[in-house]
């Protein structure tokens, strides 16, 4: 067997990111990455997490603007760049940049840019985004652009709308004592809770939503805008890393049951894995049926031949074409029907109007749609022996904008994908940061009724805000990607065991990842799609193995783990097993159990794992402390 390259076993691409330039001016640095400031701390403490100037299409998909004339001058008490950048192809935005950063703690970054074409655009101009850990709840001080300044809290559960609008600066203090202040000029700004979307982070950004999109830039008009922040006071320096200790808390439950995805367009290559995908054991498969796209009931049929056959209970997710409450009433009752004549198989059924697959915009109006708590009747009256859910097919998102009736349903449900506003791998990995909030409000939304998540992947399998994901021939990280690599490599399995260990700790009564092939599944098949070293080696993706053991432990005892979401060591722990992710590229030392046994998937024993199904099966003695490599995922058996 030919090894794969360490970044196919990492991230399933051998596409090369820059790294990003530090820069720094006494105790003020920053990141420089393609062209934006991350990261942006004092003395180490994290102020805000990004100051970007962005450019969207009218779909919401972000250029990657071409830079050229980059200059970079940086001494002990400044750091200055220019640079002059273009995004766009027959229709074209320029701009130049200028950014310094002095000791004194007072950064700047200033764009002027235009349009030798016109430009439409759904956005292009400055956003902000202030870190969630330890800011949402806490209080801002919030000056309009009429000067009046007033008090106002970050939101702690997520705001479906915008928490904030008409903003000019947004003054708060971080969680070490900092002061920080961020002057936004040249437009009017307003904020959004980014954790809607799973993203660990608010929000603020240009052109109010307000006002019409897209919009038009007009040849040679000028856009320019400025930010300013200033930072001061003192605050604690970063402490020494040290060997994680795992400790092992209180009973939170039960684990929850693992599903899976399917889709008509999957049949065939699902079908050629049905003994893998025995053996990896979802409790459910959740089966997509949207007329629209031709679905029928021999498409049905087929994929309840594979539930069957996987022993996964078959949950049926079905796209109601009709926008009036009478249209949707036969429909669901034609479908009722159809099962009836299968057999009545389906042990769940999840119900959305095919208008609420796609994004309403704060201040938009609604598309037309039946009314929810009649829909939901009216499946419950057409499978009468099935639990009746709802919510949203896409993200929390819309779900938290368009709240269902939950007194009507037997579960809630909705989706998510990290790569709605980002494709790099730390973005990724930084939505772990948002579960709890996600959780949080999403109890308080189903008051009472039981809700479950999925399925979700990295990739987007819909893109509710534009005409569909990206096919990504290239193999590339970025934003609404359908096939991202990511899903192939070590990244994809520790991001799922984060995914998995969060939304159980927060509720979840299931939790549905991805699909059985493909672009979002576990195991390798024959593709259009890239997939490179899998085109010619391995069965399996590392994900099978996480997949595979999680799905084993529904039912046992859930026990906390003093692992903070915004740590680089995410996981869970039931009965006797303790599951380990290192979402991060630096490795990391974790204390366990004296007398403990583990195994290690990791990128020395990629190639290995993804051609044995059962590497995970034998754990070896460990003595004490556990290394795990690069997004490496370890299980741990306790004496």
């Amino acid at each position: 067997m030919q090894d794969p390259s360490r970044d196919i076993a990492l991230y399933g691409t051998d596409e090369q990111v820059p790294p990003p330039r530090n820069l720094r001016a006494g105790m003020l640095t920053a990141e420089l990455e393609a062209g934006n400031l991350r990261y942006i701390r004092w003395n180490d403490a994290e102020v805000l997490r990004a100051v970007s100037f962005i450019v969207r299409d009218r779909d919401w998909g972000t250029w990657a603007p071409v830079i050229s004339d980059l200059k970079v001058a940086e001494d002990r008490e400044r750091f200055a760049i220019t640079f002059h950048a273009v995004a766009g192809d027959a229709e074209r935005f320029s701009f130049d940049a200028q950014i310094e950063g002095r000791a004194d703690g007072t950064l700047t970054f200033r764009c002027v840019g235009v349009s030798d074409t016109g430009f439409e655009t759904n956005r292009t101009g400055f956003v902000i985004l202030h870190p969630i850990d330890g800011i949402a709840g806490t209080p801002v001080t919030i000056r309009h652009t009429d000067g009046k300044e007033v008090s106002g809290n970050f939101p702690e559960i997520i705001d479906p709308v915008q928490p904030m609008i008409d903003l000019r600066a947004l003054s708060h203090t971080t969680p070490g004592g900092l002061k920080v202040e961020v002057l936004m000029e040249g437009d009017t700004f307003e904020m959004e809770d980014q954790r809607n979307w799973s993203d660990a982070s608010f929000k603020t950004y240009v052109r109010p939503l307000s006002r019409p999109w897209p919009y038009r830039i007009d040849p040679d008009e000028q856009i320019q805008q400025t930010i300013t922040v200033t930072v001061s006071g003192t605050s604690r320096g970063k402490t020494s890393k040290q060997a994680i200790q795992l400790a092992v808390g209180p009973s939170m439950g039960r684990v929850p049951p693992l599903g899976l995805g399917l889709r008509p367009e999957d049949k065939a290559a699902t079908r050629g894995a049905m003994t893998l995908l025995r053996d990896l054991g979802p409790a459910h498969l959740i089966l997509h049926h949207d007329p629209r796209a031709g679905h029928d009931r021999a498409s049905l049929s087929e994929m309840l031949d594979i539930a069957r056959d996987m022993n996964a209970d078959p949950w049926l997710e079905a796209v109601i074409v009709a926008t009036d409450d009478t249209g949707a009433a036969a429909e669901v009752a034609a479908l009722g029907r159809m099962a009836a004549s299968l057999g009545n198989p389906f042990t769940t059924v999840l119900v959305s109007p095919a208008s609420d697959l796609k994004c309403t915009l704060p201040g938009s109006e609604w598309p037309p749609a039946p009314d929810a708590a009649t829909l939901y009747d009216a499946t419950r009256g057409a499978f009468p022996d099935a639990r009746i859910g709802g919510g949203m097919f896409s993200y929390f998102t819309e779900l938290n904008r368009k709240r269902p009736p939950t007194g009507h349903l037997d579960v809630m449900t909705f989706t998510t994908s990290p790569l709605v506003h980002a494709g790099d791998d730390r973005s990724v990995m930084e939505t772990r940061e948002a579960y709890p909030a996600i959780t949080a409000s999403a109890t308080r939304i189903a008051d009472g009724t039981s809700w479950a998540v999925g399925p979700s992947a990295i990739g987007v399998r819909d893109n509710p805000y534009g005409a569909s994901a990206k096919d990504n021939p290239a193999n590339i990280r970025q934003a609404m990607n359908r096939n991202d690599p990511r899903q192939r490599g070590l990244l994809g399995a520790a991001w799922a065991l984060g995914y998995f260990s969060g939304f159980a700790a927060g509720g979840a009564s299931a939790i549905a990842l991805g699909g059985c092939t493909g672009a979002f599944g576990a195991v390798a098949v024959s593709t259009d799609d890239p997939q490179p070293w899998f085109e010619t080696e391995g069965i399996v993706y590392p994900v099978f193995h996480v997949l595979r053991g999680l799905a084993r432990l529904v039912g046992a005892d859930m026990r906390a783990l003093d692992l903070p979401a915004n740590g680089q060591v995410c996981g869970l722990a039931a009965g006797s097993e303790i599951w380990l992710a290192n979402t991060g590229a630096d490795p990391v030392c974790i204390s366990i159990p004296p007398g403990a046994l583990a195994i290690t998937l990791d990128a020395a024993s990629f190639a290995t794992a993804s051609s044995e199904p059962g590497f995970m099966n034998i754990p070896g003695t460990v003595s004490g402390t556990l290394r795990l490599d690069s997004f490496a995922v370890a299980r741990v058996i306790t004496p």
